[in-house]
């Protein structure tokens, strides 16, 4: 889907009148994400977020005692909550579409499948609460999420997945966001889809998965992101954007199952991901 062709899924249909009563009846914003800051954790395959100041108040003073600050940003495009450009994973050569990823990539950026074509969502979101379904605050590191995990997620939130769904996995892996070593999992491992969720996914067509982990997949003890089949199923197989290092605990906390899902990448051209400020809509 280009950014010419946006997608708006509501259940009363596709009247703007509707939705403007809708969020004027009243909404409340729940946060899918991690706020910013310098020193978060990163994986070890990407540049880490700096943020500083190179202006501050007093450094110039207008003639009427106006001051102002301003910051300077230096981050990769898969460093926190972030969303996955098709142009990100490559296979045998090839991204989505049998793209050339070679020829596509001449010139310092993707001149097919960049950051700028990631769509802005408003769409139906689905929470899939692994980690409650199985009675637990997280998954133990390594752990791999299968299509049977997912489903009884679902049957425990009494919510069918469907074509144009976003789905989040919560695996409650984001209490260790405070904890690098841990939530990196180099040693350990990470909690995250398997090959065969993945297609389980696909397979319903959602418009976009995520979770609140570092790589989405699951990473066994030991190896890192040495493999990646989960990012060749949904980015290069079935051109399914991947949503990482989201934050799902207070959703989990409200009890959300299905929701209004929101999210406005940053349009980066030829870029392989974006920054992003998912949030979940529900009524007040």
């Amino acid at each position: 889907m280009t950014t010419e062709q946006q997608q708006v899924r509501t259940s009363g249909g596709t009247s703007g009148d509707g939705l403007l009563a809708a969020v004027t009846a009243g909404v409340r914003l729940v946060e899918l994400g991690h706020p910013h800051f310098t020193g978060m954790p990163c994986s070890p395959n990407h540049p880490g977020f700096r943020m500083s100041l190179i202006r501050r108040h007093g450094d110039l003073v207008r003639p009427d005692g106006g001051s102002a600050s301003n910051e300077i940003i230096v981050t990769g495009g898969h460093v926190g909550t972030h969303v996955d450009a098709l142009s990100h994973v490559s296979h045998d050569g090839l991204l989505y579409g049998g793209v050339d990823a070679a020829a596509a990539q001449t010139g310092g950026r993707f001149s097919a499948l960049g950051a700028e074509h990631i769509p802005a969502l408003l769409t139906r979101g689905v929470l899939l609460d692994v980690a409650a379904t199985h009675g637990v605050p997280h998954l133990p590191a390594g752990y791999g999420v299968t299509p049977a995990d997912l489903r009884a997620a679902a049957d425990r939130a009494n919510v069918q997945v469907g074509r144009g769904d976003v789905v989040l996995i919560r695996t409650g892996w984001a209490r260790h966001f405070d904890d690098a070593p841990t939530y990196l999992g180099q040693q350990d491992g990470v909690p995250g889809a398997t090959p065969e969720a993945a297609e389980w996914l696909a397979g319903l067509g959602v418009a976009a998965t995520g979770a609140d982990t570092t790589a989405y997949e699951q990473i066994r003890p030991g190896l890192g992101h040495s493999l990646l089949p989960a990012h060749r199923i949904l980015l290069v197989e079935a051109g399914i954007h991947i949503i990482e290092h989201l934050n799902l605990e207070a959703a989990s906390a409200d009890g959300l199952r299905d929701f209004v899902f929101v999210m406005a990448p940053l349009r980066i051209v030829g870029g392989t991901g974006s920054p992003v400020r998912p949030f979940a809509a529900v009524s007040a």
